[in-house]
């Protein structure tokens, strides 16, 4: 049987490849997804959120947010009061687009998850949560 390590990378190689060719079909790029995915959920957030919730290296975010706001799926804007921050929400093509990139995702986890049983499907995402969990703690601070 292969590593933990390398099932996980391998298998993020293969659901990223899936849901990237399947994006780029309605013109999005890497990174652009996941960003999208965020903000209809959250409605509005501040670039440093984005890039923390996605796991985005914060310049890095900036760059995806200008290539959005240039095709016009997203707006940023000051809120008053906090003039160091821009807040960034979807435009009606970025809800349209997010609702897509959305769909794409359902899908290929649907594809991914078609040999599971529901339970091994919930069980799969409490491990990979407690995973996560693992890796965000600072091993420094305990």
């Amino acid at each position: 049987m292969e590593s933990l390590h390398y099932l996980l990378m391998k298998t993020h190689s293969l659901f990223s490849r899936r849901v990237l060719s399947e994006v780029s079909k309605i013109g999005l790029t890497r990174g652009q997804p996941k960003v999208l995915d965020y903000l209809l959920q959250c409605g509005e957030a501040d670039q440093k959120t984005i890039a923390a919730y996605c796991e985005i290296e914060p310049a890095t975010v900036g760059s995806i947010l200008l290539r959005m706001e240039d095709s016009g799926l997203i707006l940023r804007r000051q809120k008053a009061g906090n003039r160091r921050s821009l807040y960034v929400s979807l435009t009606e093509k970025g809800r349209d687009a997010a609702r897509e990139v959305g769909s794409v995702f359902r899908g290929v986890e649907r594809d991914a998850t078609d040999a599971l049983t529901v339970e091994e499907v919930i069980q799969l995402q409490a491990l990979l949560n407690k995973l996560c969990t693992a890796l965000h703690s600072d091993p420094k601070e305990e």
